[in-house]
């Protein structure tokens, strides 16, 4: 006779498994789709690349990290002979992809107008961010240690506020009754924990009805931009190619961009292996850190422009029920996806209005993440890290109108072109930039003064080279001898005026 709580037991682990790879599969799938379409619509880069090239190769890190998550995850099972042991998750990291797209890709395209050189470009700035996490992951612990969380989390919670809070809120607004209907479902199963009717998961019923008012909304008129849908499916295999390693001299310009991403997703891995151990499941942190490194890196070699990193979050995934199908499911459905071209038919047919409010909650949470973690006193230090990235938000607005307007910003009144060479001043290098001024204001808030003279000695000599602060529109490195101009020199020479002034100072306690 079957016992009805063993039924119960074995719908209730059903549905927990189902709600985290529906989680997880659409946390994916939605930086897909919000990557493409920033760079579909803002920046106007062909969609045969994106669809066949970028998110097939894309997707491989994903495949890859996931099914050694899911092997780790059984691996520990046997080792302790526990059946509730929940796999790590891995996905892409929404942050640094959405970053890279607005920082790299989209200003590459820009300024290149050669769409094949751009996706090199993705492919080779990925390829530096894995190298440095494989190095990073050996000593990311150091890191913590020796920077501020308020300039690590700080530029982090920038992005979470602005790039990934404020431009969904725009797609939100494109379409207002599509949005607002997917917000509210999303907000109240994510933040609120509600329970929706028939237990569905708010995700899932937030994609299915958005994606149903979007089509009948747009099919009736109502929508100007709608686009029909393409049904179309073709094998799209991602290649194993060395000829990106072609554009790394074009490349390096991003490497003040790609080592802050590093070191961001080794310390979120790091956060999250220790969270994962405190919620039961004891994982070595090397395994994790060397897993997200290398399917990043391996990534870059098939076509991938975006970083996988583990999510946050273990424990809910676990609270719900998970073990490792939900990170095997996730692996197969978006590695087999995307070679079979069913990933790229999710991304056509999935509304952005839909997915922005998932981005904003994204942005929400890593921004109280980083307001938590940091210590009180050094609110200030976060709130610092966000301003560069307010400038990069600008340029970002302002580029899109005098590029439709065919507007040369050299054609503008003189106290305008001063003040838009500022901005792109300001915006270059904004993630560095943002991680440099936190742990400047970190550290005096601490009576540090002689670390904070190094970090603002650390911002003068990247800002002579254009790590930061470059003066040139493409956000290009250079010898300052070679820029064209003492704007270089003068932007080091106030950093070191500053770090002299801090190491003047003397603390209390003697620092």
């Amino acid at each position: 006779m079957t016992n009805p709580e063993n039924g119960a037991h074995r719908r209730s682990r059903f549905w927990g498994e189902t709600t985290a790879f529906l989680a997880l599969f659409l946390d994916n799938v939605g930086v897909l789709v919000f990557m493409s379409a920033i760079l579909m619509f803002t920046f106007n880069y062909p969609a045969e690349i994106i669809l066949k090239r970028m998110i097939p190769g894309t997707a491989i890190g994903v495949f890859f990290g996931d099914l050694v998550y899911t092997w780790l995850a059984v691996r520990l099972r046997r080792k302790t002979g526990r059946t509730d042991v929940t796999a790590m998750p891995l996905g892409l990291d929404t942050p640094s992809s959405i970053g890279l797209v607005y920082a790299v890709l989209g200003p590459a395209y820009i300024a290149t107008k050669n769409a094949e050189l751009t996706w090199q470009i993705g492919m080779a700035t990925l390829f530096m961010i894995g190298l440095a996490k494989v190095a990073m992951s050996f000593f990311g612990a150091w890191v913590q240690r020796i920077v501020p969380t308020a300039g690590i989390l700080g530029s982090l919670a920038g992005i979470g506020l602005l790039l990934l809070g404020f431009l969904p809120l725009l797609e939100i607004f494109n379409e207002v009754v599509v949005g607002m209907v997917a917000l509210g479902l999303i907000f109240a199963a994510l933040l609120g924990r509600m329970e929706l009717p028939g237990r569905i998961p708010g995700i899932l019923l937030a994609v299915v009805l958005g994606s149903a008012l979007h089509f009948a909304l747009g099919y009736g008129g109502y929508i100007p931009e709608f686009k029909a849908p393409s049904f179309e499916m073709s094998l799209c295999i991602p290649v194993f190619s060395l000829s990106f390693l072609k554009s790394l001299p074009q490349s390096i310009q991003y490497l003040p961009i790609a080592i802050p991403f590093a070191i961001l997703t080794i310390i979120g891995g790091i956060n999250n292996t220790e969270s994962a151990r405190l919620a039961g499941d004891d994982y070595r942190t090397r395994d994790i850190l060397l897993t997200e490194a290398v399917t990043s890196l391996v990534a870059s070699f098939f076509g991938g422009v975006a970083q996988t990193t583990p999510y946050i979050g273990h424990p809910a995934y676990k609270k719900m029920g998970a073990t490792h199908w939900y990170t095997l499911l996730t692996g197969l459905l978006i590695g087999i996806g995307s070679v079979v071209g069913l990933l790229s038919l999710i991304v056509g047919l999935i509304p952005r209005a839909v997915l922005a409010p998932i981005f904003i909650f994204i942005g929400l949470e890593i921004i109280r993440q980083a307001y938590r973690e940091a210590p009180d006193a050094h609110s200030p230090a976060v709130s610092m890290s966000f301003l560069p990235v307010v400038a990069n938000l600008v340029i970002i607005i302002l580029g899109q109108f005098l590029g439709a307007l065919e507007v040369n910003p050299n054609a503008l009144p003189a106290r305008l072109q001063t003040m838009f060479q500022t901005l792109t001043v300001l915006s270059n290098g904004f993630i560095l930039t943002g991680l440099l001024w936190g742990s400047v204001v970190a550290f005096l808030i601490d009576r540090k003064p002689r670390p904070a003279a190094l970090c603002a000695f650390l911002c003068a000599v990247f800002s002579l080279f254009g790590f930061i602060h470059s003066i040139l529109p493409t956000g290009e490195i250079y010898l300052p001898w070679e820029a064209g101009s003492n704007q270089p020199y003068m932007i080091a020479l106030a950093y070191v005026i500053l770090s002299a002034i801090f190491l003047s100072l003397k603390a209390e306690d003697g620092v």
